[in-house]
């Protein structure tokens, strides 16, 4: 009997009245993935340690593709080693990723809170995988998010249809905070005069780089049409669960970067390439000259 981490253990009742049990394989003992395991059981949640009887078998998930490996290492410190071959993580996996480091948590802090082993963290981050309920109300709980946002529910729904907090505090955000909301990278919007004449608001994908907003776009789209002007750029972030938030709101001339050396550089710093793909090679630079925000919370927050 051979296993990995996140594969179910069976243990299909031979006596009489007994019933079936399975659970989750959290963490392995031997680099072979041989017996015993630490398995979390589905209906107790408690994590114990199992040296599986003839009763016992392995459900086992897709963890490499052929020609990949997997080696797994001690005792509730096992990690998934990902070879070049093997496929990437799935979307549960990227989720929980993205909301840990939103929070700035580590990978042994995250498993810490969520009552489970670091190794198997990382397997859930970089393997496709289906981890149980008991484990995804674990990580949202740590995570400070949902299991429904985990799974990626109401990604077709627009934000802020929770309910207003009991006692909610909407207050100003100072030039300093708002800088630090708006630095490294990420989505925001910008609002501009469409060739048509029209008021537009684009989203873009934008980096922070020389305290200049940069973003990348073609000269025959909407975005570009900001070079030469004053514009809006606004950035925020929702937590669906709590109600609430913060939006960051800059202002400023926008021009478009020629240099040949300051275009190199822009791109050798870009954290992401634009979502929509295509040719977007046109860099757009706003020089903020105003920033303002504000953030919702709780009263005593």
């Amino acid at each position: 009997m051979r296993a990995h981490l996140g594969d179910q253990l069976v243990i299909e009742r031979t006596t009489t009245g007994a019933a079936k049990r399975d659970g989750e394989i959290v963490g392995l003992h031997h680099e072979d993935g041989t017996p015993p395991y630490d398995v979390r059981w589905s209906d107790t949640d408690e994590v114990t340690l199992v040296f599986p009887g003839p009763d016992a078998h392995i459900h086992h998930l897709e963890h490499a593709q052929p020609g990949s490996t997997h080696t797994p290492s001690g005792p509730h410190t096992a990690e998934a080693e990902v070879s070049p071959g093997a496929p990437g993580p799935g979307d549960i996996g990227r989720r929980v990723a993205l909301e840990r480091h939103r929070q700035r948590l580590s990978r042994e802090e995250t498993a810490r809170r969520a009552r489970m082993s670091p190794g198997y963290l990382e397997y859930l981050e970089s393997r496709p995988a289906d981890p149980s309920v008991a484990s995804l109300i674990r990580l949202a709980d740590a995570l400070g998010t949902t299991v429904t946002t985990l799974r990626g529910g109401g990604m077709d729904l627009p934000p802020g249809q929770g309910q207003a907090l009991l006692h909610p505090q909407l207050r100003d955000i100072g030039p300093e905070e708002c800088r630090t909301l708006l630095s490294t990278h990420g989505v925001g919007r910008i609002a501009v005069s469409a060739p048509d004449g029209r008021p537009a608001v684009v989203p873009v994908n934008y980096d922070v780089i020389d305290d200049a907003i940069v973003f990348r776009t073609a000269p025959n789209l909407t975005p570009a049409a900001a070079v030469g002007t004053e514009v809006a750029f606004e950035v925020d972030h929702m937590d669906e669960a709590l109600s609430q938030g913060w939006s960051v709101l800059a202002v400023g001339p926008a021009s478009v970067v020629t240099e040949p050396d300051a275009v190199r550089r822009l791109t050798e710093h870009a954290h992401t390439t634009p979502w929509p793909g295509g040719e977007r090679e046109m860099w757009v630079s706003i020089r903020p000259a105003d920033l303002t925000g504000r953030r919702i919370t709780p009263a005593d927050g």
